[in-house]
């Protein structure tokens, strides 16, 4: 079963850091800086990545614990290779997101490896706007529709 195991803010930049639970607004997550224009829009107010991704990094040496990479919704044994643009993501909250493009590696990771940009390119996640706003919590399962 797919959950949720972080969510993740910061006032601003990376790392996000963990709280047990956010306000998922049309515009983001309540919180969570947008300091840069091209988190602005409504298309990429909600980043994702997989723990799974994320432990195989840090086998690689990389110092990844959830939120390090810039996401707001760390998941588990959800399959971000089986997931598509358009896929929609129910949380057991309530809160709804449809998928509108594979996240691509920030350009700030460099303090976490020189070559962490190139290693993750392809296994960043994905940004999504929000279909039905509310609250997000640690430990919400979470169901898939695909287009």
């Amino acid at each position: 079963m797919s959950k949720v195991i972080s969510v993740n803010i910061s006032s601003g930049g990376i790392p996000k850091l963990p709280v047990p639970k956010a306000e998922v607004l049309e515009k983001g997550l309540e919180g969570d800086g947008r300091s840069h224009e091209k988190h602005w829009h409504l298309d990429r107010a909600v980043s994702l990545m997989d723990i799974e991704t994320l432990n195989v990094l840090k086998e690689d040496g990389y110092p990844l614990e959830p939120g390090a990479i810039g996401e707001n919704v760390t998941t588990e044994s959800l399959d971000m290779a089986s997931l598509n643009v358009g896929d929609t993501l129910t949380f057991s909250g309530g809160v709804v997101i449809e998928l509108t493009e594979l996240r691509k590696p920030c350009y700030v990771l460099d303090p976490l490896g020189k070559s962490l940009k190139t290693d993750i390119v392809g296994r960043c996640g994905y940004l999504a706007k929000v279909i039905h706003a509310g609250s997000l919590e640690t430990g919400e399962t979470i169901s898939v529709s695909s287009t």
